[in-house]
This record gives structure tokens, sequence and C-alpha cells, in this order.
């Protein structure tokens, strides 16, 4: 077999939002360095496996409105995540499966008709350089590459072999016509009125527009606190659920600040985040206590 060699991923229309993303750089919140990675993280897995590459392997993550690359070699990539139509040098071709770019030619992811965030998965990776471990881009502290714009140029990674084959269409996840988070109470639910915590999992909350990677935000009635008074800066974990000032609850995602200063209700687990990055905005929010 002729190896293939490495090249480069140009980047013909950035989107609203696109960046680099892997599986995060845990574990360095202690120097103040968030987690960052793909927020719906089992899409950019079973991308990543469509192709071939490793589940860390670093791919793209768009939003909303898609993007298009031009690759200067052949390449296999798979498009999943947020669905949306694809096509090659506008010729249309298979969303979720992987499909064969020829070198020079256009890939064109179009904007979302479900979900919010797409994963371009390309076989070899892209070897930016990695920053702690990690070549995922963090919005919030600024490491890792910037979001991408029109004329950039990634490098393209040398695939450890053929993507699998005979494997058929496989399911992705849609996204959530109502997002369910489950959480636990905690660590300053005691900053909030009993009639605080009904609410919380009693009303209709829905998912603001003004949700980024950073956090989920809501829209619903406010949290009525308990006490007043200034809290002191905390270390806060993804998932953590902080309401600020308004008493609108904010579900912290992959590009959270390590510390904050506003009491945090509760904590939904990392597992339950993924249909979180899909919610379109007025989807409905339901909050649901686990002992």
């Amino acid at each position: 077999m002729t190896a293939v060699r490495s090249g480069l991923l140009h980047i013909v229309r950035p989107g609203a939002l696109t960046t680099v993303q892997d599986a995060g750089r845990p574990g360095w919140a202690h120097l103040g360095v968030g987690r960052a990675g793909a927020l719906d993280a089992a899409a950019a897995r079973l991308a990543n496996r469509l192709v071939g590459n490793p589940p860390g392997a670093a791919l793209l993550e768009t939003t909303v409105t898609g993007c298009a690359v031009r690759p200067d070699r052949p390449v296999a990539a798979v498009v999943g995540g947020a669905g949306c139509r694809v096509s090659v040098d506008g010729r249309p071709v298979a969303w979720g499966a992987p499909v064969r770019i020829p070198a020079g030619a256009v890939l064109d992811v179009g904007p979302a008709v479900t979900g919010v965030r797409g994963y371009l998965a390309f076989a070899g990776g892209l070897e930016v350089e990695p920053v702690l471990g990690s070549r995922s881009a963090d919005l919030l502290s600024g490491l890792g590459p910037a979001p991408l714009a029109e004329g950039d140029t990634l490098p393209l990674g040398r695939p450890a072999g053929e993507p699998p084959a005979g494997e058929g269409p496989v399911p992705w996840p849609g996204a959530p016509a109502e997002l369910v988070l489950p959480l636990h109470l905690g660590p300053r639910h005691t900053w909030f009125t009993a009639t605080a915590l009904r609410t919380l999992t009693a009303a209709a909350y829905r998912v603001s527009p003004h949700s980024n990677r950073i956090g989920l935000r809501t829209e619903g009635p406010a949290l009525e606190r308990a006490r007043d008074g200034e809290l002191p800066s905390e270390g806060m974990v993804l998932g953590a659920i902080q309401v600020p000032p308004d008493g609108r609850p904010v579900v912290f995602l992959n590009d959270h600040p390590t510390t904050g200063g506003y009491p945090v209700v509760g904590v939904v687990p990392e597992t339950a985040l993924a249909g979180a990055a899909q919610a379109v905005p007025g989807t409905r929010v339901r909050f649901v206590v686990r002992a």
C-alpha cells in the first residue's frame, strides 16, 4: 500500500464559529486551565471512529452555520453531530458516513437543520500544535488554536490505514426535543429558598440564545436566594449550575471558568451534557434532582 502523505486543510468558509477540538485538557484546573474539548463528546468520538482515528483525535466543531474546507490531498472524512446537507464540489454526499474527498475538492457542510454543533473528522486527524497535551481551542482562556478564519490552513495527519469498511449506517443521537438534565444538589443549594428549589425542578425553563461553549444559559423564573451577601470564589466543575444575580441557572460547559463567585445550586453529571451541546435556543429544559 502506498503511504499517504500528510497535507493541508484549507478553510474556504469558516461559518459562524468553527474550532479545532479533541478530548480536551482535563487535570489542569489547579493552574487555572479549563477543560475545553468537543462539547458533544459522543458525536466527536463516533466521527473519529468512522474514519479509523483514535477517539480523541483532533477534528473540527462547527456551530449552526457549518463551514467549507478544501484538502490538498485525497482524504476520507465524516460529517456528523448536527444534521445538515453535505456536498463535495457541489455534489450531494452522505451525512454521518465516510466520504472520500479528492485533492482540491471543496467539502461544504451546510447550516444545521437539527442540532447546533457539527463534527468533521478526517482520517489521520488534525495535527495542530498541542498545548498542555491537547489541540483543543479554549475560547475563554485563549489556549489552543484560534477560531478558524477564511484562508487558514491546518495540517492533516497521516491515516493509520483505510477507514473501517462494511459497517453500514450507524445511529447518531438526534437533537433533544426536550433537554432533561439530572442534577445532584449542592454545594450551595442552601443559599436558595425551599420555594426556589421546587421552582428549579418544576418550572418551564428554555435554552437561551445567549448560550455558548462556556455555559448553557436558561430563560425562565428566577431562583430566590435564602441569604444575601458575597460568596468567595470557588472552584467550578464541568456541569456546575451557577446562579448569577438575575436568578436564571447557567449550566457550565467545556470552556467554563475554573472559579466563580456565584452560588452553585447543583451539578449535572458529565454524561448528561451531550444533549446540551445540541439543544437549539427555545428548547424546553427540565431539571431532575437525583438522590
